[in-house]
């Protein structure tokens, strides 16, 4: 007697089996085509920068990730600007997910060292030092910056940093939009700062009155294409050569109990790279901040300019009030007292 049960074919079990493994193949073949084009085009970069005047140094690159991610590590790396500007780190990560390289992440994890032309190199340390980059076939790609919990400490030799800590400090700039459409040559952009802490003895210390300083402002950058070239003028020299400009300013700061509400249509840098323009505040409690500008030990801060100041603002008391701003002759001013040297950008 015959067994008459049909059989089936067991090579049909192998069929989920062999496409499995074929997706896998081609995955992996697509992987590393990409990671061989991040590295030959991060050579051609390094090696572009470098024919342009930058100074770039780094152990052997290596590349890893698989099979999601492409992670490109560079050890010891040097980074420095024909104008003097750079960075150096024990170890820089850039990373980006193997379907979607139009968006890089760059960590620090081991901090940085910044340089800052001839005023000396700055220890950043922190819990989170990051850069991400992306839309880069757009004509400006999306920047961001972020540092989460940030310490600044000047090395031998070096000028002071405004701030010793912060909680967060955060820089984005994309393109401007209107009516939906990017504008191809405005960028919009965003500073964040979150609960600072200024060094002993510093403006922002003293503005304080050894509180915290926080601040969120945004503005729109006219003339960005302008905004290249970072030789010994600084990237913001030809775009105000150009007639480059921030417009749309506002913004609210808190500098310890002392509160205040910015705007501006208009500033701009001057030949020196200091800023120049106009800048109204609507500020609360302004004299415990022009006060404790006054009893500040910066060299940087006008005090007897800063004293008068805090005398004329004295009469309003609590009240809210009205002040402008002035960026003139390199200095910033506060109706006729001369507070302290005009922010520099270049």
């Amino acid at each position: 007697m015959t067994d008459s049960t049909p059989r089936h074919p067991r090579r049909g079990l192998a069929v989920p089996f062999v496409i499995v493994g074929l997706a896998l193949a081609a995955w992996t073949g697509w992987w590393f085509w990409l990671t061989d084009q991040v590295e030959t085009r991060l050579t051609a970069q390094v090696e572009a920068l470098r024919q342009d005047g930058w100074t770039i140094t780094h152990a052997p690159v290596t590349t890893t990730g698989w099979p999601f991610r492409t992670r490109v590590s560079m050890p010891q790396a040097v980074i420095l600007a024909p104008s003097g500007h750079g960075v150096a780190a024990p170890e820089l990560v850039a990373e980006a997910s193997s379907w979607n390289p139009d968006h890089w992440v760059v960590v620090a994890p081991d901090g940085l060292t910044l340089t800052r032309a001839d005023k000396g190199r700055i220890a950043v340390g922190g819990d989170g030092l990051r850069f991400s980059i992306s839309h880069l076939r757009d004509r400006f790609p999306d920047l961001r910056a972020e540092m989460i919990r940030p310490t600044f400490t000047a090395l031998e030799g070096a000028e002071p940093f405004p701030i010793a800590s912060a909680e967060q400090i955060q820089l984005e700039t994309r393109p401007h939009r209107t009516d939906g459409a990017a504008s191809t040559d405005e960028l919009d952009v965003l500073f964040r700062l979150v609960d600072a802490r200024g060094r002993p003895g510093g403006p922002v210390e003293g503005a304080t009155r050894q509180g915290r300083l926080s601040a969120d402002v945004e503005a729109t950058i006219v003339g960005a294409s302008r905004l290249r070239g970072m030789d010994s003028a600084g990237v913001f020299s030809a775009w105000t050569a150009a007639g480059g400009r921030f417009v749309g300013v506002r913004g609210r700061l808190k500098a310890g109990d002392s509160t205040a509400l910015i705007s501006s249509d208009r500033l701009s840098a001057g030949p020196d790279g200091r800023l120049q323009g106009s800048l109204a505040v609507r500020a609360e409690r302004p004299m415990a901040a022009i006060a404790g500008l006054a009893g500040s030990r910066s060299g940087a801060v006008n005090r007897a300019g800063a004293a008068g100041a805090a005398a004329a603002t004295a009469a309003t008391g609590e009240r809210p009030v009205d002040l402008v701003i002035q960026f003139r002759d390199g200095r910033t001013w506060l109706g006729p007292f001369a507070l302290a040297p005009a922010p520099r950008l270049f």
